[in-house]
């Protein structure tokens, strides 16, 4: 019995260790069909998104960004703030770039927001 139990635990606490955000699960659902994550890993068909906050815009080596985003967001530093606006309406930040994304909820954009944070 204390070796089933021991296990349970054991199990539990993987199980936990692997737990998503929030802010996760809403960067897998409604941004990993055109960006990656993970440190190293390719471009998508939007750039790669890890260590994100702090960095300037357009400084992904090895992605093109388009001419209107460039445009935009020259001499910008992605913060929180900056970041906020972007998820709110990319097209306000950068017209005529070509990610067009409109996330209303604030609260989903905090999340998305921390997640990007936790990217380091």
């Amino acid at each position: 019995m204390k070796t089933w139990l021991l296990m349970s635990a054991l199990a539990l606490a993987a199980n936990l260790a692997h737990a998503q955000s929030p802010g996760q699960r809403l960067a897998q659902t409604a941004c990993t069909q055109c960006h990656s994550f993970g440190k190293g890993e390719p471009h998508g068909v939007g750039p790669n998104l890890f260590g994100l906050l702090g960095k300037p815009a357009a400084s992904n080596a090895g992605f093109t960004y388009s001419k209107r985003y460039l445009d935009a967001m020259k001499g910008k530093t992605w913060d929180r703030a900056l970041l906020d606006k972007w998820l709110t309406d990319t097209q306000a930040v950068a017209p005529g770039n070509t990610m067009v994304y409109f996330q209303d909820d604030p609260k989903k954009r905090a999340a998305l927001i921390e997640y990007m944070q936790s990217q380091k």
